[in-house]
């Protein structure tokens, strides 16, 4: 797979488009377009029902993006958010000096390393700058990732707070808001979905790696002793959300146990998306016991302990954490439903196989021609966009419309002809096997709501 023909794609057909583009950009900042969003959304409305909605004892949370500073503090952002990076006097460009040495090395974890150890290993091995091969490092310096700013009308230290670099922090501080309006039992959960931004110096790969993001993260409250039990089950109920509800090929993804815990954790994994690039992280599942309730009950000295109200017995409970990054999603989904079909010795079609309920629209109504079509056509599109998002296209010949909906996944074409004038029916196409099919306009919408419904990634929907 190129990954140039994926952004191609995504900025020609308005899925994603270059950050402050009229002004030549800004670095590892993207806009997503108007199927963008509408896919964003899809994805996102399909986490909620899977974590939250239909998620047994599960509620939701919307905190604010700014925080009081000790919230950071007690998370140890502020004292130890950092990444060790170092400069090439020779080219001018940034490098994470830990993953120059994991880069040369794959069996070496050098996260947490001294700068000292760092700089030891890059000289003992004359690691040489990864974009013009000269060796001239300058020492290696500790940059903070949270963008920082000021409460107030003047700049100091005191007034200083930051755009949160994760959402699960509101999640931990309205523990007890959450559980005590609810009068929710253990074990419980609360989902959120949010803004989350990071001063990431290393290269993006596209949408991978940006300094604005939205995380779809769940946080589930536990006893201890269950709580290896639910850090299992949340493994498997992910693997199920990627596969079985987006429909992602299980060959693309893998779990990855992390070799080096941090020492609160109990156990962690990622699960891996196999992208153009290479192998990355497309989601986190972490058993991270009591630490943070702990440091924010220490912190704020607000009494955060759960009341069994069986046993009356007092305690923090353990967290099971699965956070998902919903850019890094959209882009696996996209990489993922990419395909370059050849259908006849010169022509290939560009189809983008989405599930049908992800898909920007679910339908696109063609009339064969204007003339004496038009107004036929534009009822029955906006008859359709009651029932679910439709487009509506009479630009060029019918076999270049196919293609433009085919490029941006929509399931469903819909053709009004002449014949549909006298019979009351229209011919509606399936986008992956090119089906087509005589169906009576009333028996329309039903027909489509019941496919999406019923969709199997293994079955031709027509």
């Amino acid at each position: 797979m190129d990954m140039e023909k994926i952004i191609t794609l995504c900025k020609s057909r308005g899925f994603v488009f270059p950050g402050s583009d009229i002004y030549d950009g800004l670095a590892n900042t993207w806009d997503f377009g108007p199927l963008g969003v509408e896919l964003k959304n899809n994805i996102k409305a399909a986490w909620w029902r899977e974590f939250v909605t239909t998620n047994d004892n599960s509620v939701g949370l919307d905190g604010g993006i700014l925080m009081n500073r000790n919230v950071w503090v007690a998370s140890g952002h502020v004292a130890g958010f950092a990444d060790p990076l170092m400069d090439c006097k020779a080219c001018q460009t940034r490098t994470r000096a830990d993953k120059l040495i994991e880069a040369h090395d794959a069996n070496v974890n050098a996260d947490g390393w001294t700068n000292e150890a760092l700089e030891k290993y890059i000289n003992d091995h004359h690691l040489t700058c990864p974009n013009c091969g000269k060796f001239a490092w300058t020492p290696i310096r500790q940059f903070n990732l949270m963008f920082a700013t000021n409460r107030g009308v003047t700049t100091d230290t005191a007034n200083q707070i930051f755009l949160r670099p994760e959402t699960a922090q509101s999640e931990y501080i309205n523990f007890a808001n959450v559980q005590r309006s609810l009068r929710l039992k253990v074990p419980f959960g609360i989902g959120q979905i949010g803004k989350a931004f990071r001063n990431e110096i290393t290269p993006g790969n596209f949408i991978f790696r940006t300094i604005e993001f939205e995380q779809m993260e769940h946080q589930l409250f536990c006893p201890a002793d269950a709580a290896m039990g639910f850090y299992e089950q949340y493994k498997q109920k992910i693997w199920h959300f990627c596969t079985d509800v987006l429909g992602l090929n299980p060959e693309h993804l893998r779990f990855h146990d992390h070799e080096k815990l941090v020492f609160y954790a109990k156990a962690a994994c990622d699960m891996e998306y196999l992208y153009p690039f290479g192998w990355g992280e497309l989601n986190g599942t972490h058993h991270r016991g009591v630490h943070d309730l702990t440091n924010h009950q220490n912190l704020s000295k607000k009494n955060l302990m759960y009341q069994d109200p069986v046993t009356n017995a007092k305690y923090l409970p353990t967290v099971i954490e699965s956070s998902q990054g919903v850019e890094r999603l959209f882009l696996a989904i996209i990489c993922d439903a990419y395909t370059e079909e050849k259908i006849a010795d010169d022509d290939t079609r560009v189809v983008l196989k989405l599930n049908p309920n992800l898909a920007p629209y679910k339908v696109c109504v063609l009339p064969l021609q204007k003339k004496g079509l038009t107004a036929t056509a534009t009822k029955l599109y906006r008859d359709l966009q009651q029932h679910f998002a439709t487009a509506y296209d009479d630009a060029g010949s019918i076999g270049k419309r196919y293609r433009r909906q085919d490029e941006i996944g929509t399931p469903f074409c819909v053709t009004v002809d002449y014949d549909t004038l006298n019979d009351q029916t229209v011919t509606i196409r399936d986008r992956d096997t090119m089906t087509q099919e005589r169906v009576k306009i009333a028996d329309l919408p039903a027909k489509v709501i019941n496919i999406l419904t019923a969709y199997n990634t293994k079955k031709n929907i027509l």
